[in-house]
């Protein structure tokens, strides 16, 4: 495609940069999460922390206005997100359970 302008050429290694980091940010978060399911499997705790959800919601939500994101898009990233987690989280609370 080397017939498109320059400038959209631009804006989509933009864009290509953008979801790169983003994917590197996720990596990262993950990484900590799976720590937290480690912690709260050791501890005996619950995969899910609905308070914690509901407040991470209302930051995030909060967030999304200030950036001028659609809160509730916002809100359902953060949802995919914690939804996944939360899957990790009970797959490493049964594999502290299978070890006792």
């Amino acid at each position: 495609m080397s017939d498109i302008p320059k400038e959209l050429a631009e804006a989509r290694q933009t864009i290509d940069n953008i979801d790169a980091a983003l994917v590197h940010i996720l990596a990262e978060r993950f990484r900590c999460t799976q720590n937290v399911g480690h912690i709260k499997a050791r501890y005996d705790l619950p995969p899910a922390d609905p308070q914690r959800e509901r407040q991470q919601i209302a930051r995030l939500r909060a967030l999304a206005e200030e950036s001028g994101l659609d809160p509730v898009f916002a809100e359902k990233f953060l949802q995919f997100i914690v939804t996944e987690v939360i899957r990790h989280h009970e797959d490493i609370k049964q594999g502290y359970s299978e070890r006792r």
